[in-house]
Formats: C-alpha cells, sequence, structure tokens
C-alpha cells in the first residue's frame, strides 16, 4: 500500500483517536489517508495549541497523543508544545511533512533541519526515508514517547516518501511490563519506614498515574502515614482526607515545609527534577527513601539514602503488604500543622470585595465544580493560590503546569480534556496574557461543539512578574497591556461571553454555563494586592509558630 496509508494504518494499530494540527501541502497524501480512517482529525488554529492538545491528551490516558504539521514554520510552531511534553512527561507523537528528499527541486525553501532542532526537545526523533521503515518508525516513535519517563518524540514524513509504495506489514505495540524493585530494597525501606517516628509521604508528579494513585491510597488507608505533594502530583491523594497535610505550592516557608523539616524520614514518592525542589536535603536532617522508576539524580540537596527503583505502583504494593502501622508513630504535630494550613485558607475566602481576591476565586471554583470535574490552569499568579488552596479529590483533575510553566497551554488543555471525557465538567482558567497567547482556539472549541467554560483572570498586565519585580525591589515597569471587551471577543467567535460585577455573581454565573452547554467565556477582574502581605510575609511568620 502507499506509505502515507501504511503510516495512518501504523497509527491506528497504536490506538491512536485524534491527530491534531494544521496540515500543508506537504502533508496532502497523509492527509488523504487520514480521510478513510476512524481516526478524527482536529484542525486548529496554531500548531502550538494543537501540540499542547496533544500533550494533555498523552497525560490524561497514558497513550501518547499526536499533532501534524507542515514542514518549516508549522514545524518550529511545535518547538514549545515539544518542551511542554518532554519536561512534563507527557506522551507525545508529532509528525512533520517536509519536501521531497530524493529529488528536490526547490532548494532551501522553507528547509531547515527539523530533525537536527528536535533533538535536544524529544527522546526520538527520525525523518523517514523509505517507505519500508514506516511501521518500525512509528511503534518505535510511540514506545519511546509511552514508556518510562514519558515525553515528545518526533517523525519527519517527506512528501516523496509519502507517496511510495510498501509491502511491509504494520508492527502491532508488544506486551510489556515494566521492571519491579528488588525485594532487598524493598525490605530495607520497609525496615527504615517501620523504625522511624515520624515518617511523611511526599508525592510528585511522576507518581501522578492511574495505577500508582490507586496503590497510594491503599497504602495511606493502612498505614496513616501523612502525606505532602507536589503540583504536579495534586489530586493523587484525595485531598479531603485526614492525612493529606498540603501542597508544596511555595518554594519554601509555607506550613507544609514545617511538617516536612519536623519529619525524621520522607518517602519520595515520583520525584521528578523537572519541578522546583519541594525540599532540600541536609546533612543531619531527615532521611530519604527515593521511589521512583528510575535512581535518583544526586545533586547538593537530594541524595537519598535509600533507593527503591522499578515500577512505582508494584513498589507501593510491596511495601503495603510488608509494613504495619507502629505504635511509635507520631503524627501530632503534621495533624497540627494540616489544621492550621486549612484555617489559615479559609481566611479570606469569603471576602465580598471587588475586583475578585484569589483566595475567594479558588473557593467560588471549588464549590461550583463537580470532585470529578477538570479544571485546566495556564501559566500566571493565580496558579499558585489554586496549588496550595484548591481542594483536588482525583489525579488529573488539576491540569497545572509546574515543568515547562509555559504560558498559553490553558484553553487547548482544556479542550483536549473535554474531549478525553466528554462526560466530565471542564473549566479553563486563564490570565488575560495566557489566554491571548492562544485565544483563537475559541473558534476551534466553538467548531467542536465543546461544552467548556474559561475564566480569564484580568489584571491588565503579566500580573506574577510584576510581583516578582516587586519582591526584588524593581520600579513598576514594562509589564502592563491593554485587553479587548472579552465579553465581545467570545461573541465574535460564536461563543458566549459574561462579565462579573461583583463577586457574589461569580459561582451561580459559573454553574449556569456549565449547566446551559456550549463555549462560555467569563471575564473575572481580580486583586493581587495581597500576594506580597500573605505569600510572602503573613504564611512564613505564621508557620515559624507551628
Amino acid at each position: 500500500m502507499k506509505a502515507s496509508d501504511l503510516f495512518v494504518r501504523a497509527l491506528e494499530a497504536e490506538g491512536v483517536e485524534f491527530v491534531f494540527g494544521i496540515p500543508g501541502e506537504e502533508n496532502l497524501d497523509l492527509l488523504e489517508s487520514l480521510r478513510g480512517s476512524k481516526i478524527k482529525l482536529v484542525i486548529g488554529r496554531h500548531e502550538q495549541a494543537a501540540g499542547f492538545m496533544a500533550a494533555t491528551y498523552g497525560r490524561l490516558t497514558g497513550n501518547a497523543g499526536v499533532c501534524l504539521s507542515t514542514l518549516g514554520p508549522g514545524a518550529t510552531n511545535l518547538v514549545t508544545a515539544a518542551a511542554y511534553a518532554q519536561l512534563g512527561a507527557m506522551p507525545m507523537v508529532m509528525v512533520t511533512g517536509q519536501k521531497p528528499i530524493k529529488s528536490s527541486k526547490q532548494g532551501q525553501f522553507q528547509i531547515i533541519d527539523i530533525v537536527d532542532m528536535m533533538q535536544p526537545l524529544t527522546k526520538f526523533t527520525k525523518v523517514i526515508v523509505s517507505g519500508d521503515n514506516v511501521p518500525a518508525h512509528v511503534r518505535e516513535a510511540f514506545r519511546h514517547a509511552e514508556e518510562e519517563r514519558p515525553g515528545a518524540t518526533h517523525i519527519e514524513l517527506p512528501e516523496d516518501i509519502a507517496r511510495e509504495h510498501s509491502t511491509m506489514p504494520v508492527l502491532e505495540p508488544s506486551y510489556t511490563r515494566r521492571p519491579i524493585a528488588e525485594e532487598k530494597a524493598v525490605c530495607q525501606a520497609a525496615q527504615a519506614i517501620a523504625a522511624a517516628r515520624k515518617p511523611l509521604l511526599l508525592i510528585g508528579a511522576g507518581a501522578n498515574r492511574k495505577l500508582t494513585a490507586k496503590m497510594l491510597r491503599e497504602l495511606v488507608m493502612k498505614l496513616g502515614i501523612p502525606v505532602v505533594t507536589t503540583q504536579m502530583g495534586k489530586g493523587v491523594i484525595d485531598e479531603a482526607s485526614a492525612h493529606f497535610i498540603g501542597n508544596t505550592a511555595l518554594s519554601d516557608g509555607d506550613f507544609v515545609h514545617r511538617a516536612i523539616d519536623q519529619a525524621d524520614l520522607i518517602i519520595n514518592v515520583g520525584h521528578d527534577v523537572v519541578e522546583k525542589p519541594p525540599f532540600f536535603m541536609r546533612p543531619g536532617g531527615p532521611a530519604v527513601v527515593h521511589i521512583n522508576f528510575s535512581s535518583a539524580q544526586v545533586d547538593p540537596v537530594y541524595f537519598p539514602q535509600i533507593e527503591v527503583v522499578g515500577d512505582i505502583a508494584n513498589s507501593l504494593w510491596q511495601l503495603k503488604e510488608e509494613l504495619e502501622p507502629q505504635e511509635h508513630w507520631s503524627f501530632a504535630d503534621a495533624h497540627r500543622i494540616r489544621n492550621a494550613l486549612q484555617a489559615h485558607i479559609l481566611e479570606g475566602a469569603q471576602e465580598d470585595s471587588f475586583p475578585i481576591k484569589p483566595q475567594r476565586l479558588v473557593k467560588e471554583v471549588r464549590d461550583a465544580v463537580p470532585e470529578d470535574g477538570i479544571i485546566a490552569l495556564d501559566n500566571g499568579m493565580y496558579k499558585i493560590w489554586f496549588a496550595r488552596n484548591y481542594q483536588a479529590h482525583e489525579p488529573n483533575t488539576v491540569l497545572l503546569d509546574n515543568a515547562l510553566a509555559t504560558m498559553g497551554a490553558g484553553l487547548p488543555s482544556a479542550m483536549a480534556a473535554k474531549l478525553v471525557h466528554p462526560e466530565r465538567k471542564v473549566l479553563a482558567i486563564c490570565g488575560d496574557g495566557g489566554f491571548m497567547m492562544n485565544s483563537q482556539e475559541l473558534e476551534t472549541a466553538v467548531r467542536l461543539k465543546l461544552d467548556l467554560v474559561i475564566l480569564v483572570l484580568r489584571d491588565d498586565g503579566y500580573g506574577m512578574i510584576k510581583w516578582k519585580q516587586a519582591q526584588m525591589d524593581f520600579h513598576d515597569f514594562g509589564l502592563d497591556f491593554g485587553n479587548p471587551d472579552f465579553v465581545t471577543y467570545a461573541q465574535a467567535y460564536g461563543a458566549s461571553g459574561h462579565r462579573i460585577e461583583k463577586t457574589a455573581e461569580l459561582q451561580p454565573t459559573i454553574e449556569q454555563c456549565m449547566q446551559q452547554g456550549g463555549v462560555h467565556l467569563i471575564d473575572i477582574p481580580m486583586d493581587y494586592s495581597d500576594n506580597d502581605r500573605i505569600l510572602n510575609r503573613e504564611i512564613r511568620e505564621l508557620s515559624r509558630k507551628l
């Protein structure tokens, strides 16, 4: 069959449901092959947004999302999405076109070395130079993308190769099982945990997988060990649980860091160095048990004494079978810190002032969204408040990026979440700066007939950077901008626009939009004036007293 048909058959064998992207003339054979496939082609308005959608699909399903672009400028537009997936451990396969490689007559027009460009951003990048290579290259791209640690891969399919014919068969995915940790390592970890007086579980990004979450919950229920999570570990443990202490939304000085300091053993599950360190090891400080798919990357602030390397879920199961609650364990301090943190989070949650304070925003969103509802956060000041104050009940119901931390991903991520989970309520939460970086995807959401609510948090500036600028005693300069009328802007795309004019309107408006269905944008004026007082001074002062 034609190589482009073979390519699509290979995608089907991998279980691909969607291809997100913007084709060019170099993809026309592949486009024709997709036309006869069950795979749904989702045409976006920018390749970057298509990449964010593919990465989020991979994050939510564990199966590589696929995005498509042409050569040259289309492919270069995927660079940020490649980094987003690679740093965030989201399985994604990028497919780019290219001019004929066997008999090109166009010189260097639009031609750059995309494979070389993708090399430092991906786990695997390859140009297909023969139709017979299609099945093996596709299988390898998906294998690399989905294996631990997941990430981005790339295939370049030149247009003359797409037209070749091949008799090679499609390669079906092989049955694989991840290696499990050595029994002796598990026993050593179990002995250390049993001997500790104040053990603490710390859950990182690498533990935010379906099977891992199930085993972690079983382990916590059996042993009662207190739990702290990183930003990308949110939801692995139900945060309504009495065992959940809090989230390391801030780098240091928060209530949860007192719990970490007071522990004598930290069970660090799924630690990923792409996140800001949730704690800093020091000589004489708490011992650390490292439980992960791979061994620790040792540096001056992370040098675990025990490593349990292998499939995380299996390691946790082995520990659960090996351990029993110990009478000498003392969790009173951790629970006291939890209560103090919860009381602090409640402060300001009823604040009626307008524009809206972030504490009240988080409460209103949490009250409006069902427990299995998904919020997709762009990057901005509000992300810290949601990571710290928003109570997540299930894994991957808070989609935030604490790896590349790029702006512009919130709306595309929410769209992908709705495609994966059409039965759930989904909200995109974006600052006005991040929203405008991919706001054109409103048209895509409307065209796809998605039921989606978009909160645009308006402060008319790059608020996170303004906060840092003030912290460092710089002048307020260069970070303000203007905005369109967001209500009219949404309506121009065929969406519904709403403007919040007093704080009490927020929750009813969100609930009404979710009930009505369709695409809704809500313009929310924000007041971040308490950032410095609460996040810099108040939290540190109060936590020192614990």
